[in-house]
């Protein structure tokens, strides 16, 4: 049954993050570091809110005593910020399919940010994955005609921001609360400037506007919990391949609703890169299979 919440609870992060390209849109007129100061401010007051609800102050106040979190945490939330200007300012510029391309080839950079800072070996099927979606790459910058920085950028923030990760072992409320606490003050500052300054877009764009801007904090911090929650219940090859619903809704968002161009030369390049992550993910049932079942003749 924890088994089954947490599959639950991994689909519904993975809608969350796939939908989300929907809620931003809908604050287009909102300059997008705007938005990711709204963002980062109500998402401390949502997470600041749950701890205290939890009862996990004492945790907190723990985690803020250890100078090495506080450091891993603020260089996190730097890296954090980036990724989140850059994927708002993405969605809203028309860039949707490249996003969505950024979080495919995520899990790729991450194999390869393993070998290159962690000493992990890499086995036969992931060094072929990423020749595969190197390939991919580099079709889609020389025969597309366009270098997918966009989408190498959110990999890539996004796998340094994991890797820092793996070397704090705070929970993931309390990480993700004090991220935001880093970057409150400066996030904050400027929004108070702004307002002052009539040019703001909480008090001037609307009540529907405001709503919006407010629910930043709850559509952040909501689908990071039930991620928190499923990795807590179920296997990481289950959440490695649950996680390509987010960027296959980004990616059917960008073509059917958004009417961004995805002519045959692009869907190519996405080709090969899919095949990458199919060999990948194949490579690791397989294995993970083949453990299984040598566990299984050594028990008898």
């Amino acid at each position: 049954m924890q088994q089954y919440y947490g599959v639950l609870a991994a689909v519904g992060a993975y809608i969350l993050w796939g939908i989300l390209p929907i809620y931003w849109k809908a604050l287009k007129a909102v300059p997008a570091h705007e938005i990711l100061c709204h963002r980062m401010s109500w998402s401390l007051l949502f997470t600041v809110g749950l701890i205290l609800l939890l009862k996990r102050l004492s945790s907190l106040k723990t985690i803020m005593r250890d100078k090495r979190s506080v450091a891993l945490s603020s260089c996190a939330a730097v890296l954090l910020a980036g990724n989140w200007l850059l994927y708002i300012w993405a969605v809203n510029a028309g860039y949707v399919i490249e996003a969505s391309l950024g979080y495919f080839i995520n899990p790729l950079i991450n194999v390869l940010f393993g070998v290159i800072f962690l000493q992990e070996k890499l086995r036969k099927g992931q060094s072929a994955a990423l020749f595969l979606a190197f390939s991919g790459v580099l079709y889609l910058t020389f025969y597309y005609g366009q270098f997918p920085w966009i989408a190498l950028c959110l990999a890539i923030s996004f796998a340094i921001y994991g890797l820092l990760h793996k070397k704090t072992s705070s929970p993931a409320l309390e990480g993700l609360c004090l991220e935001t606490m880093v970057l409150f003050v400066p996030a904050a500052a400027l929004l108070f400037f702004v307002e002052t300054k009539g040019s703001g877009s909480f008090l001037s764009g609307g009540s529907w506007q405001m709503i919006l801007l407010f629910g930043t904090g709850l559509i952040t911090s909501l689908p990071l919990l039930l991620f928190g929650f499923a990795a807590q219940r179920i296997s990481l090859t289950q959440l490695g391949l649950l996680q390509y619903i987010a960027p296959s809704i980004n990616l059917m968002l960008g073509i059917y609703i958004y009417n961004e161009p995805f002519p045959l030369s692009r869907m190519i390049g996405f080709v090969l890169i899919w095949g990458a992550l199919f060999l990948y993910m194949a490579e690791a049932i397989w294995l993970r299979s083949r453990q299984d079942k040598n566990l299984k003749v050594c028990k008898a």
